[in-house]
């Protein structure tokens, strides 16, 4: 047990849990696994190597590790209706760069969304090694925030890219998937799709899945909306050929393509006990629990939406249609999403920063906050409470003209201690 070996670690996991258990975790890309999930992850296959695919290890004694990462792949190409589902990508960075490495040459271009309107440095950005590798040309939204459609046409007529690529880490509202097939498929690109966000909804078929409207590739991390372990899916239509042949550049061979990249391309061993944990949230993904919280994780976004519209907050979009809302602080007192998410988190309240559409602020101190509702949904928080969280917000950002008042940290203090005795009433999976 840790508490008998290593005293540091298990004082952080301590408080750790604490910190989890007296909070509001608002942050849009986090969200708490089941006791299940998280007793597959923490199981005998972190023991095991598997080098390869299912029923083709080089590695003798498999017969365990092929049937959990072959449920995981079964199920998943059932729950997203894919032909082909790789489960073995260690993260969404390390999907990203599979997808990428499979289906493009070096030099070849991406049609994207632009980073300061809600990309992510995973897809691309000049720190990173993708941009040395690839052409990038980004699109932007239009000043409501919505997707600008006749921009990304012009785009890919003028830079006929190999990729077109939907996805936004910061975005509320559902997107026209059909749109982006359409101009794909008019330049011949592919049109590949990232809904690491969303994925949950998807999963839980009440949000549009794009691959029912004709997109090639689709990749998700496994934690955020979903609830699972850290890791990723690749699903695409079509299915794998001879594995040992190299396959040639045909959309037909998508899904060959894909996991040669995965294996041996870009990565070795995969980690099979996050695939058996991933296997399990699959089965979880299923059932009318997991669809019950997802639809009520939509109603906690409208419900949150429409009560910071009432205290006359002013959110990107003008409301949601996913489980997040951003708020626009850009000419306000507030300033910028950093202030807010200090301050926030002076009393226990988990939120994150977030870019607006042609933010005139830095990354690091942009002028939204990005806020979701899956973590506390999770915990069982329901309409009602929503419009307590908000109250709670509102109270909290108010007091940013004071901080330099003598009371300031009374305040906070009172305001911390109201928020850890509303958050205990929820309980973390595995904690309480």
């Amino acid at each position: 047990m840790v508490q008998n070996t290593d005293s540091q670690v298990q004082k952080a996991i301590l408080n750790e849990q604490k910190r989890q258990l007296e909070g509001m975790e608002l942050i849009a890309s986090e969200n708490y696994q089941s006791e299940a999930v998280l007793q597959a992850q923490s199981s005998v296959f972190a023991n095991k190597y598997s080098e390869w695919f299912p029923w083709k290890r080089y590695y003798w004694w498999q017969e365990n590790t092929d049937i959990v990462e072959q449920l995981a792949i079964d199920r998943a190409k059932q729950i997203f209706h894919a032909d082909h589902a790789n489960v073995q990508a260690l993260s969404g960075a390390a999907a990203n760069i599979c997808v990428y490495a499979a289906l493009m040459e070096p030099w070849d271009t991406i049609l994207w969304m632009d980073l300061s309107h809600w990309w992510h440095l995973t897809h691309w950005a000049p720190v990173t090694f993708l941009s040395k590798v690839f052409n990038f040309i980004s699109y932007k939204t239009l000043e409501n925030g919505e997707i600008d459609f006749d921009e990304i046409r012009r785009l890919a007529r003028k830079h006929k890219p190999k990729i077109i690529l939907a996805w936004f880490s910061a975005y509320p509202r559902e997107l026209d998937y059909s749109k982006f097939v359409e101009i794909a498929n008019e330049v011949w690109a592919i049109a590949f799709a990232d809904m690491s966000h969303i994925w949950g909804f998807i999963a839980a078929w009440i949000l549009k899945n794009p691959l029912d409207y004709g997109f090639h590739v689709m990749m998700t991390t496994t934690h955020k909306s979903l609830r699972w372990p850290r890791g990723s899916l690749i699903l695409s239509k079509w299915v794998v050929s001879n594995p040992l042949k190299k396959p040639e550049n045909t959309i037909e061979n998508i899904p060959t393509r894909i996991d040669r990249a995965v294996f041996p391309w870009i990565q070795w061993w995969p980690h099979m006990n996050t695939i058996a944990a991933i296997a399990v949230a699959l089965w979880e993904a299923q059932t009318d629990k997991f669809k019950e919280y997802a639809i009520q994780a939509l109603k906690n976004s409208k419900v949150m939406a429409e009560e910071f519209i009432n205290r006359w907050y002013k959110l990107v979009t003008w409301g949601t249609d996913n489980h997040m809302v951003i708020l626009d602080f850009s000419n306000t007192p507030i300033e910028n999403g950093k202030n807010a998410e200090y301050i926030l988190d002076l009393v226990g309240i988990s939120t994150s920063k977030s870019t607006i559409p042609d933010d005139p602020n830095p990354p690091f101190r942009p002028s939204g906050l990005r806020i979701g509702t899956p973590a506390m949904t999770t915990r069982g928080v329901k309409e009602d409470d929503i419009r307590i969280i908000v109250d709670f917000i509102d109270q909290t950002l108010k007091l940013i003209p004071f901080m330099q008042e003598k009371n300031f940290s009374e305040k906070i203090n009172k305001l911390k201690s109201q928020v850890i005795e509303f958050s205990k009433q929820f309980p973390v999976p595995r904690i309480n």
